[in-house]
């Protein structure tokens, strides 16, 4: 299973980098970053099978091609915002943190508004 190898891969380099911020602060930042993108590689593999799964899935449910884009970029946006704030957290700047996570949140709701729109528009419909 790959979630053991990625975990036992993050608790190793945790574990090296509260080794390394005794002697140099500076390189357990760069060891975090590193342990990211080793991890973000085998998200990417992740997010192939997904975007395939979800065409199989419109093959079968008659689904507009712009709702799986939506949702394929809104994950793309979660994913990369979370990302990016726990490198800004783990360097000690919460605050920059915050603010990727405040504007990964609107990101996502400003995307998703043909979404609610059209469900809206559904509604009406079914309604009036």
């Amino acid at each position: 299973m790959e979630i053991i190898r990625i975990s036992a891969a993050g608790i190793a380099c945790v574990l090296a980098a509260i080794f390394m911020k005794t002697a140099k602060p500076e390189y357990s930042v760069y060891l975090t970053m590193a342990a990211g993108l080793f991890i973000l590689a085998f998200a990417v593999g992740k997010f192939s099978y997904l975007y395939e799964s979800l065409k199989k899935i419109q093959q079968y449910v008659p689904v507009d091609t712009t709702y799986m884009n939506i949702l394929m970029k809104m994950i793309g946006i979660t994913y990369i915002g979370q990302f990016s704030a726990g490198i800004c957290k783990d360097a000690g700047y919460s605050a920059v943190a915050g603010q990727i996570e405040i504007y990964e949140r609107l990101a996502v709701l400003a995307i998703s508004m043909p979404i609610l729109t059209a469900l809206l528009e559904t509604i009406h419909a079914f309604l009036g």
